[in-house]
Order: structure tokens, then C-alpha cells, then sequence
């Protein structure tokens, strides 16, 4: 996957919230300054943002692209990213707003597309996702991958000549979905194959065994179908139904006993019973819950204990009257619901763990196609324009105070 963008860099906290209408909130309070350094105070200016900066419009975004200094219209509408491995967020997807969106990866985020994030060991080396991922780790942020270089899934972001060797060396049509497939079977578990470096990509090996590759592409999809909460890859006939992933019967974690949905209710903590197999959301509890979903860690961080963290501590040390302090005055049930969601995806990629770890094994002792090949093929080195983003002509972009350009 030669093409990568750094991720979105927002350069001010308050512009991304678990809850959508949290950012409402903000914009309202924004808007609600009459003066404009009162206005100033709350946006946080940057030396990439300030409330004059002229911006175009983000691709496939319609927003204002009046100064901020000006501007009393409604609040942007907040789309769905992914902050980090699995914790799925809102961002106010406003270029006035964003101190470097990266606008080449909006072009081609819609319906069609998959994100690749490389992780930081211990863990997965790369996490997928539907939504447009922010690039955070536990310490720094990552480039993002596209799998497709133009919207509507269209040209894949591999290196040209891939698909078309790996046709003929294994006698089977392959398309980009099953590339990303298969780099999720063998990448995206705690055991990886060999990594170069602590941040770099992973070396994924690719099998010359035609049986190895579709065990390997058919355990994939299941792979990118959890790691996406139903997004991608659904097909009912290999259980992979579209929407919501649920755990088999008998095995659906449930809330025992809610939290309070009183002001100020926000859990302290969020444990886990070993012994119950239950979550413990301060006076809350959901069970069952498997351990393989309290341990899951990506980047050596408890991918549940991040997600409650985000939530519980995102205004602890905000000033008050700032941005950052507006959040609900309790613990909002859909969150409850979306933990329940994390910890059934969490729980059936730790299932798949020990079949990925077999199959990295079996494609160690099994022919591979290797570099050597690859560069005699013509595939490697990727040449240059496969490194750059692709020219999409086809959005219609506002320009700053609702100019448009004229090519």
C-alpha cells in the first residue's frame, strides 16, 4: 500500500467528542461570544487556524467557508472517525476548524473505502477501519493507508503489478479486498510477522500456496468484517451478517445492572471480574465478557481502558467555561450500548487469535513469492506516482467565503 497520509492532525481538543452532541453543544457556545476575542479564547487559534483564516470547504463536506470571525450558522454536521484502534468518535469535519485535515484522504473516504493504520508492538501491527481514522496511538500518531486511491473503490493503493502476479502464481482472481484481506489474517493479531522497526510497516509475507491464500483471504474478511463493527465485508452465508456483530447465543454480554443516568454519574472506573467475567463500570455491570476482550491491547494499551478513558477523564483538567468542559452532565446510555459493541468485536478477534497465529506458522514453513520475485516481476520498487494521491476532479469544492476555483 505505497500511498499513505499522515492522519488529521486537529491541532485543538475540543473539535472531537465521543457524543455527537457534544459538539453541538460547542459550537453554540462558540457562536455565543459576542466579542471576538471572547471568540478567540474559546477557538484556541494556532499558527495553522485562527478565526480569519480563509480555507476551502473539506472534499464531499458541506460546510461554511465563512471567517470564523464571522460566522453564525448552524454547526457543522459531526461525522464519524476513528480515534485511535477501535474507539469510533465524532469530529466536526470543518476545515476552518482543523489545523492540518489532510484533504486528500477525505476525497476518498465514502461507503467503498478501508483504512490501514500501522499500531506500535506489543500488539497488532495494523488495525483496519471504515471510518476515516485520526492516525492517534499510544505514543504519537501513524499514516494512514487507504486501500483505495479514488472514491467509489476505484484503483487500488498497491503496488501496480501485485494483484496481477499474485493472480497467475496462485490461478485465482485477486482484488484489492482480498490484498487487504490477507494482510489483516497475518498482521492484525498480537503476533505478527517480522517487523523492520517499532513504528515501521510490517513485513507481510505472501504465500505461493493457492490453498494457504484463500485460508488466509477467508479468515481476513472475517477480520476486517470485526475490525469495521459489520461495516465491511458482510456475507450472511459465511456468518458474517451486515450490521452490528453479536457473540453466539448464550455468550451476548448484557447489562446486569445499569449505571446511573443521574447528573454527575460518571463511573469512576471500569474493572473486570475475572471471576464473573463481568465488566464493572463503576456501579454498573454487563456480563458475560470474555477475558480475551479485557486483555485485547493494542500499542500495550488495554483497548477497553483507553475507550473508558476517553469518556470518563475528557474534561477532568479542562478549564471551566472553556470548550473542552462542555460534556454530558451524565453517563449517557448509548455509550453503554457502544461498550457492549467493543467488547463482543474485541472478544470474537480474540477468538481468531490462535487460528491467525497457525496460519502465520504454516506460511513460514510453506513457499512463499518473495522480494526477489517481486522486483523481477517489475512490482517492486512501487514507482513514484504510486506514492502520490491520485487526481480526483469529480468533488465540488467550496473555496474560502463560498468562491469556487476554475480549472
Amino acid at each position: 500500500m505505497p500511498w499513505s497520509v499522515p492522519g488529521p492532525r486537529t491541532g485543538r481538543d475540543w473539535v472531537r467528542a465521543p457524543a455527537a452532541d457534544t459538539l453541538r453543544a460547542r459550537w453554540r457556545l462558540l457562536l455565543a461570544a459576542g466579542e471576538e476575542a471572547e471568540r478567540a479564547a474559546l477557538f484556541r487559534p494556532s499558527r495553522s487556524r485562527t478565526l480569519r483564516t480563509a480555507v476551502a470547504q473539506l472534499p464531499g463536506r458541506p460546510s461554511s467557508t465563512v471567517r470564523l470571525a464571522r460566522e453564525q450558522g448552524p454547526c457543522p454536521e459531526p461525522v464519524p472517525i476513528r480515534h485511535g484502534a477501535f474507539d469510533r468518535q465524532w469530529l466536526l469535519a470543518d476545515h476552518r476548524l482543523l489545523d492540518a485535515a489532510r484533504p486528500e484522504l477525505w476525497r476518498v473516504a465514502d461507503d467503498a473505502q478501508l483504512f490501514a493504520v500501522v499500531q506500535e508492538p506489543p500488539g497488532p501491527a495494523v488495525v483496519f477501519s471504515a471510518e476515516l481514522p485520526d492516525g492517534h496511538r499510544p505514543r504519537g500518531r501513524g499514516a494512514v493507508h487507504p486501500l483505495h486511491r479514488r472514491p467509489g473503490g476505484r484503483e487500488a493503493n498497491l503496488a501496480p503489478g501485485l494483484t496481477a502476479l499474485l493472480a497467475a502464481r496462485l490461478g485465482t482472481a485477486v482484488a484489492a479486498e482480498d490484498m487487504a484481506a490477507w494482510i489483516a489474517a497475518v498482521a492484525c493479531h498480537p503476533a505478527p510477522p517480522h517487523r523492520p522497526g517499532p513504528v515501521a510497516p510490517p513485513a507481510v509475507p505472501l504465500p505461493a500456496d493457492p490453498a494457504l491464500w484463500r485460508r488466509g483471504t477467508a479468515l481476513g474478511r472475517r477480520v476486517l468484517w470485526l475490525s469495521t463493527f459489520g461495516a465491511r465485508c458482510a456475507d450472511p452465508a459465511t456468518d458474517r451478517p451486515a450490521g452490528r456483530p453479536r457473540m453466539p447465543g448464550g455468550q451476548r454480554p448484557f447489562v446486569r445492572r445499569p449505571v446511573p443516568d443521574t447528573p454527575g454519574g460518571f463511573p469512576e472506573q471500569l474493572a473486570y471480574d475475572a471471576e464473573e467475567r463481568a465488566l464493572l463500570l463503576g456501579d454498573g455491570r454487563i456480563a458475560p465478557v470474555a477475558a480475551g476482550a479485557w486483555e485485547y491491547r493494542v500499542g500495550g494499551e488495554r483497548v477497553l481502558e483507553a475507550w473508558f478513558a476517553e469518556r470518563a477523564a475528557a474534561a477532568a483538567g479542562a478549564p471551566p467555561g472553556s470548550l473542552e468542559a462542555v460534556r454530558p452532565a451524565g453517563w449517557p446510555q448509548a455509550w453503554t450500548t457502544e461498550l457492549i459493541d467493543l467488547a463482543t468485536v474485541l472478544s470474537l478477534l480474540a477468538a481468531l487469535h490462535g487460528d491467525q497465529a497457525a496460519l502465520v506458522r504454516d506460511l513460514a514453513a510453506a513457499p512463499r513469492i518473495g522480494s526477489a520475485e517481486l522486483r523481477a516481476a517489475g512490482v517492486l520498487p512501487a514507482p513514484a506516482w504510486a506514492v502520490r494521491p491520485a487526481s480526483v476532479l469529480n468533488h465540488r469544492e467550496e473555496g474560502p467565503d463560498g468562491q469556487f476555483a476554475l480549472l
